[in-house]
């Protein structure tokens, strides 16, 4: 029997909470949670932001019987000789493994006016981290800083909600992290054929409620500011218990901190010097730890990086880093500007390297297959590109635990067990596992999975014969 704290109730906690259970755990699980909400996705702010989906929508399941979880509980300190947790109530926790999922913070940019003199947001600022942060926008007219992926997703989502959004970014062209210049273009046509003011290689330089001032003395009018401009891990925590705190919290490859009682999933953790603030990783770091907890061996999984633009009527994706030019045996390009596609694949032993796809929604679709399974592009690139399948890679081949539904953590396995249980097309399955319901990027994979289902499956037999078999 062994007593797991963890702190933190965002989709790392909630994963490993699940996986813990589905080990077989012995022992007390506790969940400290500073928010006063019960768990939820918080990948699909954006889609509460658009009305697309009410709060509620985002709420993760019910945690497995028997777990605590204190929500609105603020830890305020680790007493590790003792292996206690302090909570803001006044409660302590015993451990016998402490797990911190304490996320990531919003970075705020040093503008001023953003912070007041006590370091709290102005007026009419906010970031989008939580819940509370989308009801702090108001009026019809908002500037977003930042036009990272966080950044594009929520100047679209507030544009389909009707508001009026200039997106101010201090590059040549949007997503600069995971875009190169041909697909940063694209996607900046794209934001102005949605009606997105896009004001690029432009500094903001300070802020009073209704103007955001730039550089050139340029004053855009808005009643809401929205930081999007990156995050840090919330390694606070760590720090003042003495951990080992680089960019994020350092843990090794069983996930463990410094201290061998301590871990650390998600995006607060730094493993291999690398913190990817991606929810796959969340998920991986999640599934790996609680199989090492319950007495499993595991080794760090393939977990290809894959950052995927979350928004309808834009297919944008980008595989990894760009690989190393001199790793790099060739390099396939596609442009097709008239349609609004760009590819290019960096291949290595015809193997991904990194890959940055607009336009071209099946092969992103197989992006992920692709680098988790580590196949090989099929040799017809082309191909490729406008459909094929990577390998034998139609969604029927994934792993049982590839997951087909990121902005809801749906697997493979999920959507086949719902199929098997009368969930037999696209609409089913999203009413019995909310695969699609997000952004709705999914949604090809989803058909795909249900029509290999029936392929696999057979005709069904007509009534009368299936009556004679019984």
């Amino acid at each position: 029997m062994s007593a797991v704290v963890v702190v933190g109730n965002g989709i790392a906690a909630h994963r490993l909470v699940d996986r813990l259970h589905h080990h077989g755990h012995q022992g007390t699980v506790t969940v400290l949670g500073a928010e006063p909400v019960a768990a939820y996705n918080r990948v699909l702010l954006p889609s509460v932001l658009d009305g697309t989906l009410p709060a509620r929508a985002l709420a993760l399941s019910a945690p497995p019987d028997g777990t605590v979880v204190r929500l609105g509980t603020r830890v305020t300190g680790i007493d590790r000789e003792r292996r206690l947790v302090h909570a803001s109530d006044g409660t302590s926790h015993p451990y016998d493994h402490l797990v911190l999922a304490t996320g990531a913070r919003p970075r705020i940019p040093a503008v001023p006016g953003l912070l007041t003199e006590a370091g709290r947001l102005a007026d009419g600022v906010t970031p989008l981290r939580t819940l509370a942060d989308c009801r702090r926008v108001s009026g019809g007219q908002v500037a977003v800083v930042g036009a990272g992926v966080l950044g594009v997703e929520t100047a679209l989502a507030l544009r389909r909600g009707g508001t009026r959004v200039t997106l101010v970014h201090p590059r040549p062209y949007p997503m600069n992290r995971q875009l190169d210049a041909a697909a940063g273009a694209l996607l900046a046509r794209g934001l102005r054929d949605h009606g997105i003011r896009l004001e690029l290689s432009r500094q903001a330089l300070g802020y009073a409620p209704g103007s955001l001032t730039l550089d050139r003395g340029q004053a855009i009018g808005t009643d809401t500011v929205m930081v999007c401009a990156g995050v840090q891990p919330d390694a606070r925590l760590a720090r003042a218990a003495g951990l080992a705190v680089r960019t994020g919290v350092v843990v090794d490859a069983a996930l463990t901190t410094d201290d061998p009682r301590i871990h650390a999933i998600g995006d607060c953790a730094e493993e291999g010097g690398t913190v990817t603030g991606l929810a796959t990783t969340a998920w991986h770091h999640a599934d790996r730890l609680a199989a090492i907890l319950c007495g499993g061996r595991t080794r760090p999984a393939a977990c290809a990086s894959v950052t995927r633009l979350k928004a309808p009527g834009l297919d944008i994706a980008a595989y990894g880093p760009p690989g190393p030019a001199d790793e790099v045996e060739e390099t396939v390009t596609l442009q097709d500007p008239a349609r609004g596609g760009y590819a290019r694949l960096e291949l290595r032993d015809q193997r991904l390297l990194g890959a940055v796809l607009v336009g071209y929604p099946q092969a992103i679709a197989a992006l992920g297959a692709l680098g988790e399974q580590g196949l090989p592009v099929p040799s017809d690139r082309l191909a490729f590109l406008l459909g094929v399948p990577a390998g034998r890679g139609g969604p029927v081949e994934l792993p049982d635990d590839a997951v087909v539904c990121h902005c809801n953590n749906v697997t493979k396995r999920t959507l086949a067990d719902s199929w098997r249980g009368g969930a037999r097309d696209a609409a089913a399955l999203a009413a019995a596992t909310r695969a699609t319901t997000g952004c709705g990027s999914c949604a090809g994979a989803v058909r795909d999975l249900c029509a290999a289902l029936h392929t696999a499956a057979g005709p069904r037999p007509e009534p009368a014969v299936a009556e004679a078999l019984r």
